[in-house]
């Protein structure tokens, strides 16, 4: 099977929170959808080496946070490639505790959904948790971001944690030379630069400050490494 097939399905990207007793966490996800509208189910799939999943599968509850297009590489990164078992993700993050007492994460939310899980079913490195919503709300109006929005724009990169993940096997190949975050995956490319981190398209990597940080994952200059071509 080629693998790029399964690329040209549909995603969004979304912020799952869930809770442990007293302790929150949360993760980026790219699989959640709608089963059923009487009564209203969504299903969702999340790696189970995950610190959320432990939550999740703990709590029975969750929310999800419906991105929009203008979050930025830096919040995205901050949930999707770090782990809460070595930082606070909630720090500096606007969130309410809704009615499953889960945080709702707000910034850069089109709308979010509670859930209550009442059953699961164990695919490969993956759970996919079936959830009736008991809430939900729409914070405001704008353009979701789309998994296809995120990859050809934000220019992010895909965790491994990820069910959609395929690792890649070929190198990119270009003109320009590009550097690759050893923490996350992150490709910068010079001819796009990094506009949300102030460095205009057409920069190369050695004429970036060396407080620079990787708009992703937030790791130091000095993380990158040459891409041969």
């Amino acid at each position: 099977m080629n693998p790029k097939a399964m690329q040209k399905l549909g995603y969004g990207l979304y912020i799952v929170c869930s809770k442990k007793e007293d302790k929150y966490n949360g993760q980026i996800a790219n699989t959640i959808f709608q089963v059923c509208s009487e009564p209203p189910v969504i299903a969702m799939a999340i790696n189970r080496q995950n610190l959320t999943h432990e939550f999740i599968a703990q709590s029975k509850v969750f929310t999800g946070s419906i991105l929009s297009q203008d979050a930025p590489l830096s919040f995205i990164g901050n949930f999707g490639f770090k782990s809460g078992r070595q930082v606070d993700k909630f720090e500096n993050v606007h969130y309410k505790l809704g009615e499953t007492l889960v945080p709702i994460v707000l910034d850069h939310t089109l709308a979010y959904l509670e859930a209550k899980v009442f059953n699961q079913l164990e695919v490969g490195t993956h759970t996919i948790f079936l959830g009736e919503i008991v809430e939900g709300e729409v914070v405001k109006e704008g353009d979701p971001m789309t998994y296809a929005y995120y990859h050809q724009v934000k220019r992010g990169t895909t965790p491994k944690s990820a069910p959609s993940y395929v690792e890649e096997t070929k190198k990119v190949v270009s003109n320009t030379i590009k550097y690759k975050c050893n923490v996350c995956g992150y490709i910068y490319d010079p001819e796009k630069g990094d506009p949300d981190g102030g460095i205009k398209p057409g920069t190369p990597f050695d004429e970036i400050s060396d407080s620079w940080a990787c708009p992703v994952c937030g790791a130091t200059k000095d993380m990158f490494a040459k891409m041969e071509e």
